[in-house]
């Protein structure tokens, strides 16, 4: 059984790969003074980097779990992840609203996605 851990700090690792299965930190914006729009456009380009470095593709992403500061924000993060998700390959998501760790940041994603062969 192997685990590869990259990018590891003493708190996390910012990927995790175990049978082929890749796990991604909590992934935020690169401005946490943005709008909802572009800390979600920011935020994915992010997992996009993530996933490429772990072998993969946002087409191979199994599951996401986003975490919105305000569900005021629901529509307007959704656009964005519309946009950007490929037609046919949604993952199984969940969205709440949660107290993220920096008050400015609006939006996090958790994601899990299958490693390519």
């Amino acid at each position: 059984m192997t685990i590869t851990r990259l990018d590891v700090s003493t708190r996390m690792s910012s990927i995790v790969v175990h049978n082929k299965t890749i796990y991604l930190c909590g992934q935020v914006a690169k401005d946490k003074f943005s709008d909802i729009e572009t800390q979600t456009i920011t935020m994915l380009e992010e997992v996009d980097d993530l996933l490429a470095q772990a072998g993969s593709n946002r087409e191979h992403i199994l599951s996401a779990t986003i975490y919105l500061k305000d569900m005021d924000d629901y529509d307007a993060m959704n656009q964005v992840w519309d946009q950007w998700l490929p037609q046919g390959h949604a993952p199984a998501r969940a969205c709440v609203q949660a107290a993220i760790a920096e008050p400015e940041y609006l939006v996090e994603i958790s994601v899990i996605a299958a490693q390519l062969s």
